[in-house]
């Protein structure tokens, strides 16, 4: 959890004391350091993984440090099982008032040798489940007739070329583009839509995997390192607290000026890879 940040000056500017949030993907890597942040803001947080013992030590890490935090499990490939988690967090831990995504993986091949199957599992594990969660929360906040906020995390790699994993770009280009859509039709009523897009992050998903492909690629950004979990956190936290009233479907690069280069196709961002996979958490 983090601590030092409660001073009352800080908390008030970021509104989040008392709140309810649910984070899914939140018990590992970026979501758990999304967790954290908003638990450190004073607000109380629903943390939601695929695997529950995940879930429960960041809840339980949290609630040690005298935090408000609950730990669910669910995965959000299951439509059905994903409205139920939703409900069951409003029923047990009581209305939200937003949530936060930080889930994806990525199939790797170029188009030629990609599976259908592989297309619609990136587009399942990346955009339908956003979807289906949003549309949860915002019913919900809807009914109350009350304001919120959510926040997806999306990629880089949907805002320029995608190579070798294009149904990923594909689907993070989609959260991009639904975010702008749900802002649209869901801001007069007071519900603030927006999305972050990592570059390179190090995460304990995304190990690094050749170092002189690494120091290569780093030396072509401005910035000329990776992020950290703990800037794409911080991006979530802005969108979600009242730091960003006037704030809706907007999409903030958070990649050390990445997409700023115009080095596309993999150049200027070194991809780990992994089992296949590449990407975020997955809940």
């Amino acid at each position: 959890m983090t601590t030092g940040i409660r001073e009352e000056g800080v908390t008030s500017l970021f509104g989040l004391e008392g709140k309810r949030f649910m984070v899914l993907g939140g018990g590992q890597g970026m979501g758990e350091a999304t967790v954290k942040l908003l638990a450190g803001l004073g607000a109380a947080v629903a943390v939601v993984d695929l695997q529950a013992e995940r879930a429960e030590r960041v809840a339980g890490e949290l609630r040690e440090a005298g935090g408000s935090a609950a730990a669910f499990a669910v995965d959000v490939t299951d439509d059905e099982a994903l409205i139920g988690i939703v409900g069951r967090i409003e029923r047990e831990f009581g209305p939200l008032d937003g949530m936060a995504t930080v889930i994806g993986m990525a199939g790797w091949a170029p188009l030629t040798e990609m599976s259908l199957e592989t297309w619609d599992a990136d587009h399942r594990r990346n955009l339908r489940y956003f979807f289906v969660a949003a549309r949860e929360v915002a019913r919900n906040l809807l009914a109350r007739q009350a304001p919120g906020s959510i926040v997806c995390v999306a990629s880089v790699d949907g805002l320029v070329s995608a190579p070798n994993h294009a149904a990923y770009g594909a689907a993070k280009a989609g959260l991009v583009n639904l975010v702008k859509t749900m802002a649209v039709e869901w801001s007069s009523q007071g519900i603030r839509v927006n999305c972050v897009a990592p570059g390179g992050i190090v995460t304990p998903r995304i190990p690094l995997v050749d170092a002189e492909a690494e120091r290569r690629s780093m030396a072509q950004l401005p910035m000329q390192r990776r992020g950290t979990v703990d800037d794409i956190a911080k991006a979530a936290a802005f969108f979600l607290s009242d730091m960003s009233p006037y704030v809706t479907g907007q999409t903030l690069a958070v990649d050390g000026g990445y997409v700023a280069t115009g080095i596309f196709g993999g150049g200027g961002k070194a991809q780990a890879k992994t089992n296949g996979v590449i990407g975020e958490d997955r809940a």
